[in-house]
């Protein structure tokens, strides 16, 4: 059973629709006690960072404590960037620190001068690492990508996107793994990461 984190930051009904569609079996969560029962966790999520300071420290003490037992991890966007130690999006907010780093706002510049919209909005393609790669996600596929937020190129990326500079557009850490883009609003490719999730947990 897969629990699904609603903690306000965002709609659950694309993810939790795709998810089904790999054939997942979810639970959502009323409290942090409720985690034990589960065999995966997702922490998805849109907008702010700052929506992360309703995970208060009971939250947060039961994820460590799932993670640090073996338990799978998918986070999604807001979900990937809550991994790491803060953002400086919300500088008052902590992240979990699973991974080392702090998520920075994206350049609106790209190298040469030119000019880059953010929020990044749109498909963008991402380029997997040999070091850890996400189940799932193949070297060369696009995504689609709404964010303003990134986080930093470090040990733990599994893959990389371009967007004025080089991100982590995938991050791998054992058993835990995020993606800055939406799986369940890329088309096969998205899929094809959620489902390899759905069954390695099984």
């Amino acid at each position: 059973m897969i629990a699904l984190v609603d903690y306000g930051a965002g709609n659950l009904a694309s993810v939790r629709k795709a998810l089904r569609a790999c054939g997942a079996v979810l639970l959502e969560p009323a409290a942090p006690a409720d985690l034990d029962r589960a065999s995966a966790i997702v922490l998805p999520g849109v907008g702010h960072f700052a929506a992360t300071a309703s995970l208060d420290e009971s939250w947060r003490s039961a994820i460590r404590g799932r993670l640090e037992a073996g338990v799978p991890f998918l986070g999604i966007c807001l979900g990937m960037q809550w991994l790491f130690e803060g953002s400086d999006e919300a500088p008052d907010v902590a992240g979990l620190g699973w991974l080392p780093g702090r998520i920075t706002r994206l350049p609106d510049r790209t190298p040469e001068g030119g000019r880059l919209k953010v929020p990044h909005a749109g498909w963008n393609v991402a380029r997997a690492t040999a070091r850890s790669p996400v189940p799932g996600l193949q070297d060369g596929a696009y995504f689609y990508f709404t964010h303003a937020y990134a986080a930093p190129v470090t040990g733990a990326t599994a893959a990389t996107t371009m967007y004025g500079s080089p991100f982590a557009s995938a991050v791998r850490r054992g058993l835990v793994c995020g993606v800055q883009f939406h799986p369940e609003k890329s088309g096969a490719a998205g899929l094809a990461v959620l489902g390899a999730f759905v069954g390695g947990v099984r």
